[in-house]
């Protein structure tokens, strides 16, 4: 497999994918959703890959989330994959578990693609939140949905409507991230547990993830995350939606008028 803004690498039955965007903090634009969306096809596909892990390239950031910066400019003429942000966070049919090896911040859509894999391992130095509401969004490529299912709901709340950062210490406590490790060992034990889970069954472990799968849609995340899109889509109507990416743009306070 050949990307443009990812890399791939084969290593017995795991697939190492890096997000490649580090002159952007890896933050995710149309094209590399697709590629990723692809990529996790590929994935499913290959009878000899049982597991991947995810990364971003670079020490700084897993990823930055959603570039606004290729918002503002728009233009796009490629539409986003059906399966959502990073080709994961709407995707209900893999049967094939994804490590999240955080090795920098995760913000917003960043964030939203970690939660969307299957085990969280972070490093010392990472950084979580949900900000969009700081820049005229909302969490809606599952971000309302996972972490409050994950963390409850309360906990969830507070973090989505403030938008506030939270550093790895934290998120463990919280139940955000599986694990903890210092920074230059996080490769090396997202690997470990990557070859931990090609011991078991993967078989097994197919059907394990057939069922949470199916848990999902039973319990309305599918279908919640779909209304996301619709809500998303009315918010972008709005000034405040507007403005928000400007300022961001521009490196300014926004100025909010609630219309």
């Amino acid at each position: 497999m050949s990307y443009e803004f990812i890399t791939t690498e084969k290593k017995g039955h795991i697939l190492l994918v890096t997000m490649n965007r580090p002159e952007a903090y890896n933050a995710v634009h149309v094209p590399m959703h697709n590629e990723m969306a692809d990529c996790w096809d590929a994935f499913a596909a290959d009878q000899d890959l049982w597991v991947a892990v995810l990364t971003g390239a670079g020490d700084k950031a897993f990823s930055a989330g959603n570039d606004l910066k290729a918002t503002a400019a728009g233009g796009s003429k490629v539409a986003m994959p059906e399966s959502g942000f990073a080709g994961l966070s709407s995707r209900f049919d893999l049967e094939k578990p994804i490590i999240a090896a955080v090795n920098g911040f995760a913000m917003g859509g960043g964030f939203e693609t970690a939660l969307s894999c299957d085990i969280i391992l972070a490093s010392e130095n990472a950084k979580f939140a949900l900000p969009e509401v700081k820049v005229g969004f909302f969490a809606a490529a599952s971000g309302v949905q996972r972490l409050s299912r994950y963390i409850g709901r309360l906990a969830a709340q507070e973090m989505m409507l403030t938008g506030r950062t939270i550093g790895a210490a934290e998120a463990l406590a919280m139940g955000c991230v599986n694990e903890v490790h210092p920074h230059d060992e996080l490769m090396a034990k997202a690997m470990e547990k990557a070859e931990q889970l090609c011991t078991v069954s993967p078989s097994a472990v197919k059907a394990t993830k057939r069922v949470l799968n199916d848990m999902y849609a039973r319990d309305g995340m599918k279908d919640s995350i779909s209304f996301s899109r619709e809500v998303i889509a009315d918010l972008s109507k709005t000034e405040d939606f507007k403005e928000g990416v400007n300022a961001f743009v521009a490196k300014r306070a926004p100025n909010w008028v609630n219309k």
